[in-house]
């Protein structure tokens, strides 16, 4: 019976309209520092399509670093990111949790709807839109980013802008990806790594060092969250994050053989 009324179509409604009301809370009763300062200028130089990508576990915490974008970059302010999520019961759901933040869905995945979701994805990128995706989503494993950001990088031509967040009063769920729960009323950080274009040649490459630019965020901006709780003012954290946010971009292999551009994997569930 219990079951049956938690997977009711109502019940799922309220649930997510209550979770998106909770995470608003955290968004607004949180003192804020961003360190992206490099990001933030490439965006003001090219305010054109981007792919922002963050790690599953930060699904909490994944709007919060774009409307701190879109308040930096003016240019930024009329696009609507649009999410890829997945079809199943559980991407449905989180669908339904963040559009309260002014985002749009995509629902597709490797195994349903994937090369539809690709297909329209490249569209909202060849106008100068926005698509987000996490790349070790909806199942894992856990930060390890599977080939479809790279693929969708490579054909697209749009930069890829891995971002983290972090507070410094948060839980962890028991998930595969030891989901991140914020609580209110902290002090956060946002690290934005600098955007960088993928050659159509290197969408294997592109997709390693997506992950790697989404770990080395998330560590940079936990390494600050953990030196506040721990009573320091994080500012050596904070300049190691601003640092980050100034490097040069990855260098890739030279052309080899043209690439195919299989469906992609990946999304926020």
């Amino acid at each position: 019976m219990l079951r049956r009324l938690t997977r009711h179509p109502r019940f799922l409604a309220a649930a997510a309209w209550l979770l998106g009301l909770y995470i608003a809370l955290v968004h607004r009763t949180t003192r804020w520092t961003l360190a992206g300062d490099g990001a933030i200028a490439a965006l003001r130089e090219k305010p054109g399509p981007v792919i922002l990508s963050f790690w599953h576990e930060r699904i909490a915490l994944g709007p919060r670093p774009w409307i701190g974008m879109q308040r930096l970059v003016p240019a930024l302010r009329p696009k609507r990111p649009q999410v890829l999520v997945s079809q199943h019961r559980d991407g449905v759901f989180i669908g339904e949790v963040v559009a309260r933040f002014d985002l749009d869905m995509i629902y597709g995945s490797t195994s349903k709807g994937g090369s539809q979701a690709l297909r329209t994805m490249l569209k909202i990128l060849r106008k100068d839109g926005v698509v987000a995706i996490t790349p070790d989503g909806p199942r894992g494993p856990r930060r390890v980013a599977a080939a479809g950001v790279g693929q969708l990088a490579a054909v697209s031509g749009a930069p890829v802008l891995p971002y983290a967040a972090a507070t410094t009063r948060s839980f962890r769920l028991r998930s595969w990806d030891r989901m991140v729960i914020p609580l209110p009323f902290s002090r956060g950080v946002i690290v934005l790594h600098p955007p960088f274009v993928v050659p159509p040649h290197a969408a294997e490459a592109g997709r390693a060092a997506v992950e790697a630019a989404l770990t080395e965020v998330c560590d940079t901006a936990d390494a600050w969250a953990e030196a506040r709780r721990a009573g320091r003012d994080g500012a050596a954290e904070l300049a190691a994050a601003q640092a980050l946010g100034r490097r040069a971009p990855p260098s890739f292999p030279p052309a080899a053989a043209q690439e195919g551009a299989p469906a992609p994997r990946g999304d926020v569930a």
